[in-house]
């Protein structure tokens, strides 16, 4: 299953759902490391993007992306439609971010 089969609408242009099978996720818990909380804080200071937090976000997004993906093809999807993200702080610097959507079997029109 790739990006082309994946949608935050909840149909998928020149398909039709055939078979709904449920909410799939993928969550990954992630912290900051002292490290690059450092070079962030001193990034701050020159104003702009903080690229390593923004690297660390996509990294995050993107395994809990794949993560769903894999959730999805256990239950033998091959699509997932109503994608979406969420992102809860657990404790200080520390992050969980959930990627979720229905899990469906489609077919082409």
């Amino acid at each position: 299953m790739n990006h082309a089969m994946t949608t935050t609408t909840f149909t998928l242009d020149g398909y039709r759902t055939v078979k709904t099978l449920g909410v799939v996720r993928g969550v990954i818990v992630r912290s900051r490391s002292v490290v690059g909380t450092i070079g962030a804080s001193l990034q701050t200071l020159v104003g702009g993007n903080i690229s390593l937090f923004t690297e660390l976000c996509e990294r995050t997004r993107e395994d809990a992306f794949q993560l769903m993906l894999e959730h999805a093809r256990q239950h033998g999807a091959n699509a997932v439609i109503g994608v979406r993200y969420d992102a809860t702080e657990v404790m200080g610097g520390v992050t969980e971010v959930l990627c979720y959507g229905t899990a469906v079997v489609v077919e082409p029109t």
